[in-house]
């Protein structure tokens, strides 16, 4: 049983739906070229915690061009049903490219603020990168939720706050190399300044732990990657 659409999209949402189809054919060879393959790595650490959680069903949000959907579908049980969702089909397009003859994963429209999915779905669920370009953060976190059975895990793989000795060369590189070089590549400077933008301005690890709990997490647990530049964020909803 499904939840119908929302029945009108937010002004916000649909500006950054938009610029994310706008970049979606180019969105993989930025993301490796800005992190310098690092992202590989981000993304291992997030799927072997999900694979210690041994779920049937597993979510990934804001899944985009589908690489964490693809990664849990490869290290998990063969059966596991692995699921990708987001609001944005160009970027679903590319992830079923990617997809095309892997059985057991499969790629859905969804709004994380206003999921199609009935309660208790899931058994586990990840975002990667989403998070901090939701328009209402508190609203997404509860719809996740939600969407979790008691004792189900989300994992939140999303940029953080570096350690200060990091951080003038971090900030300089986000605000004035990473946009050109960006832009190069997708064609769309603007995209990575707005992309640049959110991230400078994205809670530090502690804020954003409260933030999970916040909205209704039992607990929650945060580990800084790469000098604290991403952040993997597990929570954990009450049996």
């Amino acid at each position: 049983m499904q939840k119908s659409a929302p029945s009108s999209p937010r002004i916000e949402s649909e500006g950054v739906n938009q610029m994310f189809s706008g970049i979606a054919d180019r969105y993989d060879r930025a993301n490796r070229c800005l992190s310098l393959g690092i992202d590989v790595y981000w993304r291992s650490r997030t799927v072997r915690r999900v694979k210690q959680a041994n779920p049937q069903r597993v979510i990934d949000f804001a899944t985009g061009s589908g690489d964490i959907a693809l990664a849990l579908r490869k290290k998990l049980s063969p059966q596991t049903e692995v699921i990708g969702m987001d609001f944005c089909e160009p970027m679903l397009d590319e992830a079923r490219k990617k997809a095309k003859g892997i059985e057991g994963i499969s790629f859905r429209t969804g709004d994380c603020l206003d999921l199609p999915l009935e309660d208790n779905f899931i058994d586990a669920c990840t975002i990667g990168f989403g998070l901090r370009n939701f328009e209402d953060r508190e609203a997404g976190l509860r719809e996740m939720l939600r969407v979790l059975r008691p004792g189900g895990c989300l994992l939140v793989l999303e940029f953080s706050q570096p350690f200060a000795l990091l951080r003038p060369f971090y900030y300089f590189y986000l605000n004035k190399v990473l946009p050109k070089i960006a832009g190069r590549i997708t064609g769309d400077v603007q995209a990575y300044q707005y992309l640049g933008g959110t991230i400078g301005s994205f809670p530090d690890r502690a804020e954003l732990s409260q933030q999970i709990l916040a909205s209704g997490f039992d607990r929650v647990s945060a580990t800084p990657l790469t000098g604290g530049i991403v952040a993997l964020h597990q929570a954990w909803k009450g049996e």
